[in-house]
């Protein structure tokens, strides 16, 4: 098949491991073995950003060999394959569902929470599109599908519209919703052909993800402003990772550039404990504390939920600082985003005659 203009940055190379090799003084060796676990994906665009080697940007993509050490994490720490009734389906909310219908990504991130799959054709793939679609059809309680893969926006125009005008087709289905790293991997992907194509769908929403002020560019917030204008609502899902936003003020300027670029901050992801990422996982602590730091600090609309997706399939718990200090009977002591203690008086009950004897007794 020609590939069209539009489409043509799904064809581009990447960079390989000679070139990680050469430019940063890495074992080639090392990368190999690496690679053997998870696949080494990285665009030149992204490449482009990185300053310097162990910067966040490195970090997030570039195979580092601790990789290879398990530290007792797991390969599916959320469970998924447990709660995947069909092999493109996890259906673990009542009335949602995760479809997986892309095993590619524009590059692959170090840290992947489903790097068990992400990357193998077999696991995730067209041929299993069929079966995902059957299942939602024959599950009215469905009202909303995230796409995910891999990456819905690797999948050409055409095929990816095939998958919309299908789920739009179920009635019971009313909200789609997209997760994809494209507009930080490869923002040029997004075109307005694109987006044209999601209007036909709506309500359709896009959950993207950037972890480091750095990656919003002035490309990444042209296609943000592309998929925005398009009348898709954005949200941002960000990993908390060490080395790269484990720091409240580089976790602030990340939030309010997502605001200014019309993405909505919705989650901060504590990292999962997924099988070779140890040396991503911060204390829980620290994400309280840059929640801490942020709220009150900037706009609430920059001020996203911290969340642990709970090992073994519990889902995703919200965690927030403790701002109540005691609630009794006659009051809440509560402590703002300054450290400064206030108090709230509870509602007293009283019954309509009590209520009048009270006045009557204020007018003597």
């Amino acid at each position: 098949m020609a590939t069209t203009d539009d489409e043509s940055h799904l064809t581009r190379g990447n960079i390989n491991l000679k070139t990680l090799s050469e430019t940063f003084q890495l074992p080639y060796y090392e990368l190999k073995q690496v690679e053997t676990i998870f696949p080494v994906k990285i665009t030149p665009y992204y490449f482009s950003l990185i300053r310097e080697k162990d910067d966040p940007i490195y970090r997030q993509v570039v195979p580092d060999i601790r990789e290879l050490d398990g530290q007792g994490l797991f390969l599916d720490p959320l469970a998924e394959d447990r709660d995947a009734p069909v092999k493109s389906i996890v259906h673990r909310y009542p009335d949602r569902c995760l479809f997986l219908i892309s095993h590619e990504c524009a590059a692959y991130c170090r840290f992947c929470t489903r790097k068990r799959k992400v990357g193998d054709p077999k696991k995730i793939g067209m041929h299993l599109i069929e079966e995902g679609l059957r299942y939602i059809e024959q599950h009215r309680e469905i009202h909303d599908v995230i796409l995910s893969g891999g990456d819905p926006l690797m999948l050409r125009d055409a095929t990816l519209e095939s998958i919309l005008r299908r789920l739009r087709k179920i009635s019971h289905v009313e909200i789609l919703r997209i997760g994809s790293r494209v507009p930080c991997f490869l923002p040029q992907r997004v075109t307005p052909a694109l987006c044209a194509m999601f209007k036909e769908y709506h309500p359709v929403y896009m959950n993207v993800h950037f972890n480091h002020p750095d990656e919003l560019t002035g490309e990444s917030e042209r296609a943000l402003a592309l998929l925005a204008d398009a009348g898709i609502p954005l949200g941002c899902q960000t990993v908390l990772l060490k080395g790269v936003n484990d720091d409240p003020f580089v976790m602030r300027s990340l939030m309010q550039k997502l605001v200014r670029a019309r993405v909505r901050p919705y989650y901060i992801y504590q990292a999962d404990l997924v099988v070779g990422t140890e040396h991503f996982r911060t204390d829980v602590r620290k994400g309280l504390e840059i929640v801490k730091a942020i709220r009150g600090w900037t706009s609430g609309l920059a001020v996203p939920h911290f969340v642990i997706d709970a090992p073994g399939g519990g889902g995703k718990i919200p965690l927030i600082p403790e701002y109540v200090m005691r609630i009794t009977n006659n009051e809440v002591v509560m402590r703002n985003f300054r450290g400064r203690v206030y108090r709230y008086r509870q509602a007293v009950e009283h019954s309509v005659h009590s209520e009048i004897e009270s006045r009557e007794m204020d007018l003597f």
